[in-house]
């Protein structure tokens, strides 16, 4: 052989492959509109033909199979759901397989107890890479699974795109706030006209609370027939008081006598951590501790906030814990000042603990404190209001702490268990048939023969690339 052929037939063949990527991907995008906009009739399309047919679908709460997409496994409420929703799948004796788009962080020690594998699409954190719907795709042909189940607006994104390209029996995609967010504080609006355009790729879309399922429909997001609001959940049998844990915890803190403040969350705009900040300095008099749980791109200025205010003694930062359950149990009480909120896990949580609450009266926070009675409401980016009820609700007796932490985890546990809440996502997931049925998007001139061959010929059931002249798409 010539030197450096072999380096050439190398070079040739990686540019060969990259230019069938580039052509498949510039194809995508070029049909995606027009299929979408046909999706809007199929599954109507379908059911006709197979009542005309007499088919059936198979619809059953028997364990299945199912994928389960995030962008990433960290520690933060929506991923805290995800792996609740796969380790209770397993127990109910469901196949499990978890997919991060960007490499999981958290939470692996856990899933893997429960023997539920977790792959990863190798992407990078801000970084567009197309190669992630291939890769996707490949996962999901070798698993074959009933069901796939997205979370986070960019899973939600990456599901839809990837099921033009491979059969997807049913898919799920779950949103987890009020309105969609940037950690760079950047414009979101794009990312609920992408929702509102990739809508029809989507079998359901669920919400975590009332508040967010009402501006996702009134925004045009997700159209009101397609929708549904499933809450999160907590384990109540793990979340709960202790006082061996309290003990231990609260010296291992270092902490005695002191009221001890709660406050669990990703450190970002979104929390509002300068609100809380501004009303512990009018308390700075009172003997308090706050334990600050969580990180995120804000925690330098936040901690220099804090330095400037003269609140280093009261404020622990504690960054992002796997022993959570510590700090609740240490806690007398928690807090957050969310600017917006969808329904925060670890408000859910810390009612489980039995702790009693000062919250802002935004997004689901309503849903879980009862004001009065399990804790207290106060408007968002409102300090003044904020530290008056924290001063109020430390002046209370032990007892009065008890019964409010009483009634808190009583709520928590009829309306909030994630066994409960399970039975809702098994529900959801009875609707679908378990066996893939495939939906033929047609061109006009395609459909003209459709019509000439008659409709007992219009049923397919061989899936073909979505590449070619006839793009199919499984529902």
């Amino acid at each position: 052989m010539r030197k450096g052929a072999g380096w050439q037939a190398s070079c040739f063949s990686h540019e060969r492959d990259k230019f069938e990527r580039t052509t498949a991907i510039t194809t995508m995008t070029t049909t995606l509109k027009d299929n979408v906009s046909q999706l809007h009739q199929a599954p109507q399309s379908l059911s006709a033909e197979m009542a005309r047919n007499g088919l059936e679908q198979s619809h059953t709460k028997r364990p299945g199979r199912i994928v389960i997409l995030i962008t990433t496994l960290t520690f933060g409420g929506a991923e805290t759901q995800v792996v609740r929703l796969a380790t209770e799948l397993k127990t109910r004796g469901w196949t499990v397989r978890v997919v991060c788009m960007v490499k999981p962080t958290a939470y692996l020690s856990q899933l893997e107890a429960q023997h539920i594998s977790v792959h990863s699409l190798d992407m990078k954190r801000g970084v567009p890479d197309v190669r992630a719907v291939f890769r996707l795709a490949s996962l999901i042909r070798d698993f074959r699974p009933d069901i796939v189940h997205c979370h986070m607006f960019h899973a939600n994104l990456l599901g839809r795109v990837t099921r033009l390209f491979c059969r997807i029996p049913a898919l799920v995609c779950t949103a987890h706030n009020f309105r969609e967010t940037s950690e760079q504080d950047g414009p979101t609006w794009h990312k609920e006209l992408l929702y509102r355009i990739t809508d029809p790729l989507a079998d359901k879309t669920t919400i975590i609370c009332n508040a967010a399922f009402e501006r996702y429909v009134r925004v045009g997001a997700v159209p009101r027939r397609k929708f549904q609001m499933i809450p999160n959940g907590v384990d109540t049998d793990h979340f709960m008081r202790s006082k061996n844990r309290r003990k231990n915890a609260r010296e291992a803190l270092g902490i005695s006598s002191e009221f001890v403040w709660l406050a669990v969350g990703r450190l970002v705009k979104q929390k509002d951590y300068p609100t809380l900040f501004r009303a512990l300095e009018l308390l700075k008099h009172e003997q308090f501790v706050l334990l600050l749980a969580g990180n995120g791109p804000l925690e330098e200025k936040l901690r220099e906030e804090c330095r400037t205010r003269g609140l280093e003694r009261q404020v622990r930062f504690c960054g992002a814990r796997e022993d959570i359950l510590d700090l609740y149990s240490a806690a007398d009480a928690f807090v957050m000042s969310s600017e917006f909120e969808g329904l925060s896990a670890a408000l859910l949580e810390a009612a489980s603990t039995g702790l009693p609450a000062v919250v802002t009266d935004v997004g689901g926070n309503a849903d879980v404190v009862a004001d009065e009675i399990t804790g207290y409401m106060v408007p968002p980016a409102a300090p003044k209001q904020l530290a008056a009820a924290m001063h109020r609700l430390m002046a209370l007796s032990p007892e009065r702490l008890q019964t409010m932490g009483d009634a808190a985890r009583q709520l928590c546990h009829e309306q909030f268990r994630i066994a409960a809440v399970m039975d809702k996502w098994l529900d959801l997931y009875s609707t679908f048939p378990r066996h893939a049925q495939v939906v033929q998007i047609k061109t006009a001139s395609q459909s003209r023969d459709s019509q000439e061959r008659g409709p007992e010929q219009s049923i397919h059931t061989e899936p073909q690339s979505c590449l070619s002249s006839q793009s199919e798409v499984t529902r």
